[in-house]
């Protein structure tokens, strides 16, 4: 198993991109900036997106990318997420006014898109692999997904501040080789962390103490400018744990 990073930036600028991971060449983890790194060939072998939750930075190329591809596959792409996330997308993206409705086109005997609505604790197999969508605490309701296949995982938060439940099901779950965080502001941005229902690096620091587990820790989303001083104060708060930033263009094999 193979995790492709595409974009990991909580904002854009030259060389950033925002979130959208590819596990494989099949499966996307959210649909940010980041796709714009594929090839349209890359494009057509996906098959299944799963979204973490509505807001732009996490799905703003789907449009695009669906839009490319749309009249050169056989099978429609689908999209998995919780009801209410997809029902965005619906009401608010694919709605004829921003975009186009692509789960009735090119013909709505054969369309593009197809949502699977997921709900949290539910776990969808796709071959060997296996995606849990765990719940966890942000602005609009979202989700983390913990990737397993052959025995090794991967676990990514979506966007969250502190919360129980996405580190109990990590705990329950035996095993974590990679985890994927986010810490999207400095600790001098605590109080805005808490607002925006992000994690700063010493609220992540609480959580992580949780885990009972011991994995390789990428950081993710931090907002661009402050990149050095979040991992900086992430290891500082975290001296004990295997810390590395996440950038996009990456390739971690499992």
């Amino acid at each position: 198993m193979n995790l492709r990073v595409l974009g990991a930036s909580g904002g854009v600028g030259q060389g950033l991109r925002t979130t959208s991971l590819l596990i494989d060449d099949d499966i996307l983890i959210d649909a940010g900036s980041g796709v714009g790194e594929l090839t349209l060939d890359d494009m057509l072998s996906i098959r299944h997106i799963f979204i973490t939750h509505s807001h732009l930075d996490h799905i703003a190329f789907l449009p695009l990318l669906l839009d490319s591809i749309f009249d050169r596959i056989e099978e429609p792409l689908v999209v998995h997420g919780q009801a209410v996330t997809l029902r965005a997308l619906q009401e608010h993206i694919f709605n004829w006014v921003i975009w186009p409705d692509f789960s009735q086109l090119p013909h709505p005997d054969k369309p593009v898109l197809r949502y699977e609505i997921m709900a949290p604790a539910e776990i969808c197999t796709l071959g060997e692999r296996t995606l849990e969508m765990i719940p966890v605490n942000h602005a609009v309701p979202g989700v983390g997904y913990r990737v397993a296949c052959a025995g090794r995982a991967i676990a990514f938060s979506g966007d969250t501040t502190s919360n129980d439940s996405f580190w109990d099901v990590l705990n329950a779950r035996s095993g974590l080789d990679v985890l994927v965080v986010e810490a999207a502001f400095p600790n001098e941005s605590l109080a805005l962390s808490q607002m925006a229902h992000h994690y700063c690096p010493s609220l992540l620091a609480q959580d992580i103490a949780k885990l009972h587990h011991n994995p390789l820790i990428y950081i993710t989303h931090n907002k661009p400018g402050s990149e050095d001083l979040i991992f900086a104060e992430c290891r500082a708060a975290m001296p004990a744990r295997r810390l590395q930033p996440l950038r996009g263009g990456e390739v971690i094999r499992l």
